[in-house]
């Protein structure tokens, strides 16, 4: 991603007309879902995400991966709310490589998601959970996917430069940022996704960080608010 490329200023987006209920064949609505988020899936692309799903049931037959245990559940509540950032995030990544860090990974979400519909991310998982790390390798070399990387560590204590960090509800605004800042590349930007749109949050955040966009997304089967906090450092 180049680090000179315009971004929007901070304007609220509008919330995006409601979907239609989605089919009841696991695969058919993921491809539906998609379809309304703007993001079709190609065939293979629905078989990895499908067989991603399948390890995190897997897996937490034995590791507390997530609290969600129904597959209908997961279908919408993980991989089509992780998928519902992929055309926002594509918006900024113009298509070009870039290096995203997933901060407090947990299952790789969106993480993973975004590395198996995005294979010009390289995408790097990180959590403080060497269990949660372990699976994202995993998820890697089941699903042949290069582009994906699990790393047990604290983000504090990363020195490598991302043009994209991403989080899931992971920590306030001010703390994702205060964490992650030293990982931020120039002209790089940060990706949280959140619920209600946290005003709170926003007017907690410190000088040096700007938002430059909150967008309101609709999760296809879901009836709950999501939105991004797009944000970036304000120039010295």
């Amino acid at each position: 991603m180049s680090a000179g490329a315009k971004l929007p200023p901070f304007t609220p987006s509008e919330v995006a007309p409601r979907q239609q209920t989605l089919p009841a064949d696991p695969a058919s609505a993921l491809s539906e879902g998609a379809r309304q988020l703007g993001v079709p899936l190609d065939a293979n692309q629905t078989d990895q995400l499908l067989r991603y799903l399948a390890l995190i049931r897997k897996w937490n037959r034995v590791y507390n991966l997530t609290a969600l245990r129904e597959s209908a559940d997961m279908l919408t509540h993980h991989l089509l709310d992780c998928l519902a950032v992929l055309a926002p995030l594509r918006r900024h990544t113009q298509g070009q490589r870039a290096r995203l860090l997933d901060v407090g990974s947990g299952a790789g979400l969106p993480g993973a998601v975004l590395a198996i519909c995005c294979p010009e991310l390289t995408v790097t998982c990180v959590d403080t959970v060497a269990k949660k790390a372990a699976f994202i390798q995993q998820v890697a070399a089941e699903l042949q996917l290069p582009n994906l990387s699990g790393l047990h560590a604290r983000v504090e204590s990363l020195a490598d430069a991302y043009d994209v960090i991403s989080s899931r509800a992971f920590a306030s605004l001010a703390d994702f940022t205060a964490w992650s800042a030293g990982a931020l590349a120039p002209g790089g930007i940060w990706l949280a996704m959140k619920g209600r749109q946290p005003d709170d949050e926003i007017a907690a955040l410190p000088p040096a960080v700007e938002v430059f966009h909150v967008e309101q997304l609709r999760v296809p089967g879901l009836d709950a608010a999501r939105c991004i906090v797009w944000m970036r450092k304000k120039p010295v």
